[in-house]
């Protein structure tokens, strides 16, 4: 999350300092308004770079070893030096090691291709419990929403019935 202020201190005790130009506050102009056109005097609210349900799923994965491993060989097979590796030893393999008909390389081959298999359906059932994480903090959220604009419009109803009734005299008796 951006810190609104920067020299005040974020959640974690550091001081942030604006990294670019675009992160840093609008020079002040004339009696200390932001300089520039369409500027206005309010202040940027903080804007969060995550949604929560991803903080909560990179944080629970952070702690446990196992999963930090699954992610770890998950992405390095789903990149294209896994790929040019795989290309490389195979290379290597049937034209110095074995010359025919390769029957090591295929059984090492099947043994990755169930271990790399697993390690997908890790990633889609992470996947999974993600979408349902956020699914359910976005519910909670639009729920909270929907019932403070009950509340809202009902209190606006009420304020408005007194307003009229106040304008137009006790007539309404």
């Amino acid at each position: 999350m951006v810190n609104p202020d920067p020299r005040a201190p974020s959640a974690d005790g550091s001081h942030a300092q604006p990294e670019t130009p675009e992160q840093a506050p609008p020079a002040a102009g004339p009696g200390g308004s932001p300089a520039g056109p369409g500027h206005s005097k309010r202040p940027q609210l903080p804007i969060p770079l995550h949604h929560p349900a991803v903080l909560e799923q990179q944080a629970q994965r952070a702690q446990d070893l196992q999963l930090r491993i699954a992610d770890w060989i998950t992405g390095f097979a789903g990149s294209m030096n896994f790929v040019y590796l795989h290309i490389a030893l195979f290379a290597i393999w049937m034209l110095f090691i074995e010359k025919s008909p390769w029957p090591t390389l295929t059984l090492i081959v099947s043994l990755e291709a169930i271990f790399l298999s697993t390690f997908v359906m890790i990633g889609q059932n992470r996947q999974a419990a993600f979408q349902q994480a956020k699914a359910d903090h976005d519910f909670r959220e639009q729920e909270l929403e929907l019932k403070t604009n009950t509340q809202l419009t009902r209190e606006i109803d009420r304020l408005t019935i007194e307003l009229h009734r106040r304008l137009m005299g006790n007539a309404t008796r």
